[in-house]
This record gives structure tokens, C-alpha cells and sequence, in this order.
């Protein structure tokens, strides 16, 4: 059997929050992105085309690194408004049967006990379709805005996230006993009380006794997504994440990452098949080869230099106002998001100048551009999946829901020809999508499977 190929919608609660600019253009919905119905709409869109997930990014902060100020990311919509990524989630859950839903929340700022209960309310509205994209926040304006002083350092926002985790596994899987609730109606019993305990966490950054406020949700944890980067980065996404997304602007650069994340996989005592990649790509299909380029230059011609310098500043934590856009850019570490610096100073292909990465990171954020027809996409996706080790795609977008649409009717039925790409889901919830039928819930080689302290 061939390669089984999975795929991801990227999105974001925002204008044009990855392609910086296109939001003028005549294609583009993304404005509408303050209503129920473009949410709707694109959700359709991408069950139509058997999608695993709506992955939804998220930041709480401003772009401000850029000249000090936030104007740049205002005048050019530089994922500002950035509106809540959870709240679009029950309405499109409800037009849809299938599709899951990755929204993005920083382990950084919000709290374990809270957040458990929104995952686990949200999938059991869902049915099983939730999934979190676990991240850690960069932004010096996050920090500032939530009332601190500043950023916390990598290290430690690393060590915050993982007891965060920590606390979320044990009310998530050990709180509540599978048989805890009863139903009994004769013996005036919704839930015996013994089977719903406390989990007494002290630690370092939280002390929560519990018990969790919802009672198991189809697939008890969600599935969890994360993006590691750096070093130790990785090696959390390696000893927790469930799918890991990155991005790359070569083949040669995502083989390296992809064996990287596999053997931190296996240093954690999981199988390296337990995490499932998804690079970036972003799709520019045309009917032929030559139409493909010709939207590749349009598209390009609407992005916003400043304004992507700005997106480039906040992702990288760097002032590029203060550079010459001809120089090239110096590979030094980063309390940001280092793979968004990484991809431009450590590329084996290229040198890049600051104005060549600007124009680059304005399409797809930076990612690769898979350029052409339908067919020639599909070669690309087909090579990419097998010669660079991945399970999948995140599908990023130009002008919204528009590059969805295209790519779900032109590339999914070429994909689903050549036998990689299903034709009906396999299960009900999002983890068995990914997994297969009968995977609704963690392996048992998981860290959150392994904390035993509830078991009696």
C-alpha cells in the first residue's frame, strides 16, 4: 500500500495573518474573518476535501519589535486584530461532521485548571474532534499586556509548559475513573463521588488540587500538536506532541529536522511513528505551469515589505528597521521563535539578504511554495511525504478561503488518484483520522499515561 498522506488547514482568527498584504486582494475573504459564516464556509470547505484538522493559529500580542511600535502591524494587518481562536469552533463543529479543530493556546499565559475545562467542553461538543496546539509564547508584548515584566526566558517558558502538561494529563486522564459517571437515576447518583479525585498537584509554577470540573470527553486529552524549533524545543515536542508542525523551505533542511524529531522520539521511550509531522507548504496552482507563475507574481506583488519586516521582527525578536535589507541575515540565537531564524541563516541552498527573506516570509509565512498544476503539486507533495519522512501537510493560504477551495478541488482529486490520500474518513474522532479507528485515546507509552500517582 502506498503512502498515506494526512492533511492540515492553516489559519489564523485574522485578516491575512500568513500571506502579509493579501487581504487587499480582490480573491480574498479574510475580512470577513469577524463572522460566523466564513468560518463555516471554509470549515465545509475543507471536510469536503477530507482534511484531518483546521489547525488555527494564535498569538495575544502585537508585532511591536519592528521600530518599537505596533503601527506597522496595524497599517498592514500584520495579525492585527487578532480575534479569539476558540470561539469559531462550536459553530463550525456544527455544519460539519468530521473535521477537527487545532486552535492554538499559549501554555506561557493561560492556566492549566481553566484551560482543561474548555478543551475537554469543547470535545464533548465536538464529539471527539478537538486537538491543541501547545506553544509557548515569544511576543514581549504578550508578557507585558497579561501584567508581567517581560518575556520569561526560553528555558523557563519550556519548564512552564511542562508541568502545564503535566497538570492538564492528570485531570484529563486520572481525575475522573472511566465508570465515574453513573447515570443512576433509582439511587439519585450522577457520578459516584469516590471514582472522581483529586489530583494534588504542588510544583514549581502551579499548585491545583483539582478534581477536574468535566467529566471524560471522547478522546480525553486532545490531540496535541506542537512546533518545536530549538533544541529544547524539540525535545518537548518529541516527549509530547502527538503531531508536530514545521516549516521548511527545502527538502534537504526538513530530512535533517524530520530524523531529528524521529530520534528525540525514541530518547523519550516512544516510537517514532507516535508523532506525526506536517510541514508547511503553500499551494499556487494554475491550469498550466506558465498561469501558476504568472499568480505566483501577482500574489507576490500584493505583499507588504513593511509589513512583513514587522511579522519577520515579532517571529524572530530582532529590530529589522534597524538593518540594511541587502546585507545578509546573521545566524544568532533568538529568545523568539528560532526556526523563523533558522530557516533563513542556516539554509544549506542560499545565503539570504534581509529583503530577500522580507519577500519570502510574505507568502506562507516563509514556508516552501509548491508552484504549479495540479499534477505538478501533487509530484511535490508525493516526494516531499516520502523522501523527507512526513505523515502530512499544513496547507497555508494566499487569499482565504480561496487557496482552500482550489487545493481541495484540484489537487485532493489528483491526490486521491494516485491512491495517498483517503476518500472517506476513517473514524469519528480526530485522533482515530490520524491514527486509525480504535486510537480515540493516548497510547499507553505517553508521558500522560505513565503518571500513576491517581491509579489505586
Amino acid at each position: 500500500m502506498k503512502k498515506q498522506i494526512h492533511l492540515n488547514g492553516f489559519i489564523q482568527n485574522s485578516p491575512s495573518p500568513h500571506s502579509t498584504g493579501l487581504w487587499k486582494h480582490e480573491r480574498d475573504q479574510g475580512t470577513n474573518h469577524n463572522r460566523l459564516s466564513y468560518w463555516t464556509e471554509t470549515a465545509k470547505i475543507l471536510e469536503r476535501g477530507k482534511f484531518d484538522a483546521m489547525f488555527i493559529a494564535d498569538v495575544l500580542g502585537t508585532y511591536s519589535v519592528y521600530g518599537n511600535s505596533h503601527g506597522a502591524a496595524a497599517q498592514h494587518a500584520v495579525q492585527l486584530p487578532a480575534h479569539d481562536p476558540l470561539l469559531p469552533i462550536s459553530a463550525m463543529a456544527a455544519v460539519t461532521e468530521n473535521l477537527g479543530f487545532a486552535p492554538t493556546i499559549s501554555a506561557t499565559y493561560a492556566q492549566p485548571y481553566a484551560l482543561a475545562r474548555q478543551l475537554s467542553t469543547l470535545d464533548h461538543l465536538t464529539e471527539g474532534r478537538v486537538a491543541w496546539n501547545v506553544v509557548t509564547s515569544y511576543l514581549e508584548s504578550e508578557a507585558v499586556n497579561l501584567g508581567l515584566s517581560g518575556r520569561l526566558p526560553k528555558e523557563l517558558r519550556y519548564d512552564r509548559a511542562d508541568e502545564f502538561l503535566e497538570i492538564v494529563y492528570k485531570l484529563w486522564e486520572h481525575s475522573w475513573r472511566n465508570n465515574a459517571v453513573a447515570y443512576d437515576r433509582e439511587n439519585d447518583t450522577f457520578a459516584h463521588p469516590d471514582k472522581v479525585r483529586l489530583i494534588q498537584h504542588e510544583g514549581e509554577f502551579f499548585n491545583v488540587p483539582g478534581p477536574h470540573l468535566v467529566e471524560p470527553s471522547p478522546q480525553r486529552t486532545p490531540v496535541l500538536f506542537q512546533a518545536g524549533a530549538s533544541p529544547k524545543g524539540r525535545n518537548f515536542a518529541a516527549k509530547h506532541a502527538e503531531a508536530v508542525f514545521t516549516k521548511n523551505h527545502s527538502l534537504d533542511a526538513l530530512k535533517a529536522y524530520v530524523a531529528d524529531i524521529r530520534e528525540r522520539t525514541e530518547e523519550q521511550g516512544r516510537n517514532s511513528e507516535d508523532v506525526l509531522i506536517f510541514p508547511m507548504i503553500l499551494p499556487i496552482i494554475g491550469s498550466t505551469e506558465e498561469e501558476a507563475y504568472d499568480k505566483y507574481e501577482d500574489l507576490t506583488n500584493h505583499v507588504s515589505y513593511e509589513g512583513t519586516a514587522s511579522l519577520l521582527s515579532g517571529h524572530t525578536g530582532i529590530d529589522f528597521s534597524k538593518y540594511d535589507p541587502d546585507k545578509y541575515i546573521e545566524n544568532i540565537e533568538t529568545d523568539a521563535v528560532q526556526g523563523n531564524l533558522d530557516m533563513y541563516t542556516k539554509d544549506p541552498n542560499k545565503k539570504w539578504t534581509l529583503r530577500e527573506a522580507v519577500m519570502n516570509h510574505g507568502l506562507g509565512n516563509g514556508t516552501v511554495k509548491f508552484i504549479g498544476t495540479p499534477e505538478q503539486i501533487a509530484d511535490r507533495i508525493e516526494e516531499w511525504a516520502v523522501e523527507g519522512d512526513v505523515d502530512g501537510f499544513n496547507i497555508a493560504q494566499t487569499y482565504s478561503p480561496g487557496t482552500f477551495r482550489e487545493f481541495v478541488d484540484y489537487v485532493v482529486p489528483e491526490l486521491q488518484k494516485r491512491g495517498i490520500y483517503r476518500t472517506e474518513y476513517e473514524g469519528k474522532t480526530l485522533r482515530e483520522n490520524m491514527f486509525g479507528r480504535g486510537h480515540a485515546h493516548l497510547p499507553d507509552n505517553h508521558p500522560a499515561k505513565r503518571l500513576d500517582s491517581l491509579q489505586s
